[in-house]
């Protein structure tokens, strides 16, 4: 029987010994994965895969086998390969049957020629994902990954590099970081993990994010849609089930890690062949196109799926699967400290706002919120909050920022100034040089929040990049899809990204709830006030926080028959008593906070009680945003 160490370190032997028990029989394949699926079950076993978004390129041996949390960012074309071939010794006319799944390059003994007329090859076809780390995947996330990771890794040392001439910044930087020198493949920099990144591939990969040229990506931008993302970009080869997924999903794969040197020789090649004039259809792609689909592997590993699932969420904390017998043992016990979890995290948000608890419930509510359906082009469940009446020349809205961080599994910050909207590239596009999808900062995976800062807008014109994109962030805002450009057409990418608006006066973009902020205290030193107050949790505390907020979003929701009838009949007798302020666009509203009402208290259905509160909630709302109007004598 094999050992841990053999599946782990030498998963092709494994494969190789399926393989040759059962021949070119299709057999073998189903059988590969059903051996690794049960192995990745054994208690913990998981834990024990190196990721590669935790574990440094260079400490992982080369065809061993890895996991990677990634999120999708483009699809290249299917590829051909050879799935079962022969090889014959041209001396002793012996013949030896290979597969080869799971590799980048056929194996074939010095002795040995592919016999390429085989009556034995068999072609198959795999697809191609560049995957990228999830977007804005909060410092919490990575670290609670990390903590219960047991796998045992060193710097490997299973291959040596070809050292080729450089350039001085690239010598320089090899000085100061020795231990690149393993990274190091026919002169491209290998480190991308956040380990002492290069300064050089740091401003390139950040660099992608501000050209605005359709064409021609930088020779090193690894086409993170978020600018400052650090992390490895993989190339994902897919054999089995890839239709099922589409670009901007969530996946978590268990692959075998290719790193070979000889793509980088091979891939050099081709570009050299590329450009001769002599025979101009022995390769079709532009030397773009090999350059992006075929990039180092010291830069880009590979990565041959045995196993890959879809993730539901990324938070650490919670079951990988809510629909697991184990994992609904730990939802029960979970929403049996509900209420006062709840009552604990209103108060630390109260805090965070400035005592402002209404604010704080509001805010509750929007985190939980998710699209859970989508009726003709309508999305459903969407809660868009703009907090407005933060104090002005201030820095509450990023830290208001950092406490949101601190408690969902992604987010990020989008500072809406006249300069961002003007030079940053918001919606992907296809470059059809390169033959890729040219990521942008609206590209994020489901469940993102996005936190829209206008404090930081002056006055200033538009241009046309800045106009496309104010109405990208209001058509993601009301729609919940972002237009990709494909140059000829446009096409639409269904997206669930929870986004708050946070603002002086009224946002100038649409939102599904206005919330004004009343602050009861202004402390003279806001950084110290917010670093109190996340020194004051418990670390215990805060991933209950976590696990509240994530796990809510995932239950389901009903109203009954009887309660439907009654808002209905409650609804009718408000138009009767205020038919000019009480419109079908309130209802909706009230209707979704109180959605969210009942998910926060663990209701997975409405009650009379929580219709009455969501009506409470929405005319004190209501109320403050009046009085606001009173004092401004304007319109918010």
């Amino acid at each position: 029987m094999p050992c841990v160490a053999d599946w782990l370190n030498s998963p092709l032997s494994i494969v190789q010994g399926i393989f040759a028990q059962n021949g070119p029989s299709p057999d073998w394949e189903k059988k590969v994965t059903e051996y690794f699926t049960e192995k990745l079950k054994e208690n913990n076993a998981t834990n024990w895969v190196p990721s590669l978004n935790d574990v440094p390129l260079h400490y992982l041996k080369p065809n061993s086998l890895v996991k990677f949390r990634c999120m999708v960012q483009d699809m290249f074309d299917p590829e051909f390969y050879m799935g079962v071939y022969e090889t014959i010794d041209p001396n002793t006319k012996t013949r030896v049957l290979h597969f080869g799944k799971y590799r980048d390059v056929s194996e074939c003994g010095p002795q040995q020629e592919i016999d390429l007329n085989s009556s034995q090859t068999v072609t198959l076809e795999r697809q191609t994902f560049y995957c990228v780390p999830v977007p804005g995947e909060s410092a919490w996330v990575k670290e609670a990954y990390i903590s219960v990771s047991q796998a045992r890794v060193s710097p490997s040392t299973s291959y040596t590099p070809s050292r080729h001439k450089r350039s001085y910044e690239e010598d320089e930087d090899m000085e100061l970081h020795p231990s690149k020198q393993k990274e190091q493949h026919m002169g491209n920099i290998g480190d991308i993990h956040g380990c002492g990144e290069p300064k050089r591939l740091e401003t390139e990969a950040s660099a992608g994010h501000q050209l605005i040229s359709p064409n021609c990506s930088p020779p090193l931008d690894l086409n993170f849609p978020l600018p400052g993302e650090k992390g490895p970009a993989c190339l994902v080869k897919v054999y089995e089930r890839w239709d099922s997924f589409k670009v901007n999903d969530t996946l978590e794969v268990y692959g075998i890690l290719s790193v070979d040197p000889v793509l980088s020789i091979v891939n050099n090649e081709e570009r050299e062949n590329s450009s001769s004039p002599l025979d101009p259809m022995e390769c079709m792609d532009t030397v773009e196109e090999q350059r992006v689909h075929s990039p180092p592997a010291s830069l880009v590993p590979r990565i041959h799926v045995i196993l890959a699932q879809k993730l539901q969420h990324i938070n650490p904390l919670l079951p990988a699967c809510l629909n697991e017998e184990e994992s609904k043992s730990f939802v029960s016990s979970f929403m049996m400290e509900l209420s006062p979890l709840r009552a604990e995290l209103l108060g630390f948000l109260t805090h965070a706002l400035l005592g402002d608890s209404l604010a704080a419930e509001y805010l509750i509510l929007h985190l939980i919120s998710t699209v859970y359906a989508r009726r003709d082009v309508l999305p459903l469940g969407k809660f868009t909050v703009n907090l407005s009446g933060c104090p002005r020349n201030s820095i509450f809205t990023e830290h208001i920022y950092r406490i949101i961080q601190q408690l969902v599994p992604a987010a990020y910050r989008l500072q809406m100034t006249i300069e961002n909207m003007n030079h940053s590239r918001f919606i992907p596009h296809k470059d059809y040089t390169a033959n890729r999808l040219v990521s942008g900062v609206l590209q994020l995976a489901s469940n993102t929040s996005l936190v829209i800062d206008e404090m930081l807008l002056e006055q200033g014109q538009l241009d046309t990049t800045g106009v496309h994109n104010v109405t990208a962030l209001g058509n993601l805002i009301t729609w919940q899809k972002v237009d990709y450009d494909f140059s000829y057409h446009q096409m639409e990418f269904p997206c669930n990204i929870n986004v708050l608006i946070t603002s002086e006066g009224r946002s100038l973009l649409p939102s599904d709830c206005q919330v004004q902020l009343q602050p009861q205290i202004i402390p003279p030193n806001m950084e110290e006030y917010i670093n109190s107050l996340l020194t004051a949790v418990l670390p215990s505390m805060l991933n209950k926080f976590r696990i509240f907020l994530s796990l809510l979003r995932l239950l389901d929701y009903s109203i009954s028959d009887e309660v439907t009838k009654a808002v209905e009949e409650d609804f009718v007798e408000m138009r009767k008593n205020d038919p000019e302020s009480i419109t079908a666009d309130d209802l909706h509203r009230t209707l979704l906070v109180a959605r969210f009402l009942s998910l926060s208290a663990g209701q997975t259905t409405l009650s009379r009680e929580r219709w009455l509160r969501a009506k409470q909630l929405e005319a004190l709302r209501k109320t403050r945003l009046q009085q606001q109007k009173c004092v401004n004598g304007n319109e918010l």
